[in-house]
């Protein structure tokens, strides 16, 4: 086994989301690439070496061009704010390091261009942080549909809705500005990639975006609260997505439907480990969705537990993305969602935004 030096830009949820996976994933997966924490690098110093500490890394770097320059340091992970991901990219991929970078690929589709190009340009792994759709039941969703398990699909409902800011007489804060902090900037990407994976390709959008609380602690709200969209697959299937921070009572609401024209799936993240199929299929008096708990059988659940039904849960999603990187550093071959599919959500986010300016349908391949 060998090993590899891992330097994670961002300490807090997501940096130590990754520091926890990139300790465990060699044990879980038992994985040829082997990730030695090498460096972590917090907002300043001193949040840089409480992380270390707490983390479990060899060292603390005063700023993320340290860490990203260290000869030690051999792949990147940036779990910092989006508009810090496009420079550490393209500084990284300068030096021919992978790159994994969590959603949304860039603070905007200029940035997520730039950063594709980058990539491509020097021939550096990436990857892109959708961990939501590497659940076992929706790994599972994806094998049914592929398989036609429910028929030729004629219609997608999609969303993700928490409600982090349901309450208005809640303070403003660093989501409370800017396009990039919006309902459509944070939530949306994760459920566009999940239609995308399910369904295919998104073609054209009508969306409309709306800020439901205006003010906040004397601060004006200057982006989305929450928003809609109407879309068009290439395959022709209709879907309809819906993002929203202000969706009383929904904590984890990463939810799908699907029907085809032999049956149906349901899930919610919220009971992730449950899948929900309708096959039309039996006596009238039976037909009904049944609920299929994930087991050893389903993918990417045995690793973690042997027994059925007991369930696997976020960390674990984080875990397989470790998985999944090292594996696309160690072959040097691409593993999805790589930058290029961090791009065209980015090209949906950017679509939808002018929909709503123009009030009018976009064709997403114009962004």
């Amino acid at each position: 086994m060998k090993q590899i030096g891992i330097g994670i830009v961002g300490g807090g949820y997501m940096g130590k989301a990754h520091s926890v996976a990139m300790s465990s994933v060699g044990a879980v997966f038992n994985t040829a690439l082997r990730p030695r924490l090498e460096m972590i690098c917090g907002s300043n110093p001193a949040s840089s070496e409480r992380y270390r500490t707490t983390f479990g890394f060899s060292r603390a770097a005063g700023n993320w061009q340290e860490l990203v320059s260290d000869e030690k340091v051999e792949a990147i992970i940036i779990a910092s704010p989006q508009t810090t991901h496009r420079e550490i990219a393209e500084a990284a991929f300068a030096l021919g390091k992978p790159v994994f970078c969590e959603k949304p690929l860039g603070a905007s589709l200029q940035d997520a261009k730039a950063m594709t190009a980058a990539a491509e340009k020097h021939g550096c792994v990436n990857m892109v942080g959708f961990n939501y759709i590497r659940t076992p039941a929706t790994q599972y969703a994806r094998q049914l549909l592929r398989d036609g398990r429910i028929g030729d699909l004629t219609w997608f409902r999609g969303e993700h809705t928490e409600d982090f800011d349901a309450d208005p007489d809640q303070a403003a804060t660093w989501r409370s500005t800017g396009e990039a902090n919006g309902t459509m900037g944070d939530l949306s990407p994760h459920m566009i990639n999940g239609a995308r994976a399910l369904i295919g390709p998104i073609v054209s959008i009508m969306a409309e975006l709306e800020t439901v609380h205006a003010q906040r602690g004397g601060q004006s709200v200057t982006n989305d609260d929450q928003a809609q969209i109407m879309c068009r697959f290439e395959s022709g299937v209709m879907g309809h997505l819906f993002f929203s921070r202000v969706a009383t009572g929904r904590k984890m609401g990463y939810a799908f439907e699907v029907f085809g024209t032999k049956g149906g799936l349901r899930f919610d993240m919220e009971d992730q480990n449950a899948l929900w199929l309708y096959t039309a299929e039996g006596p009238e008096a039976e037909l009904g969705y049944r609920k299929i708990l994930t087991g050893p059988a389903h993918p990417d659940y045995e690793p973690f537990c042997q027994g059925p039904g007991h369930g696997t849960g976020y960390q674990d999603q984080i875990i397989i993305e470790a998985r999944d990187f090292l594996q696309a550093i160690e072959t040097g071959q691409p593993v999805w969602p790589t930058f290029a599919e961090g791009l065209e959500v980015s090209r949906v986010v950017a679509a939808a935004h002018e929909s709503n300016r123009t009030r009018s349908w976009q064709d997403v391949q114009n962004f």
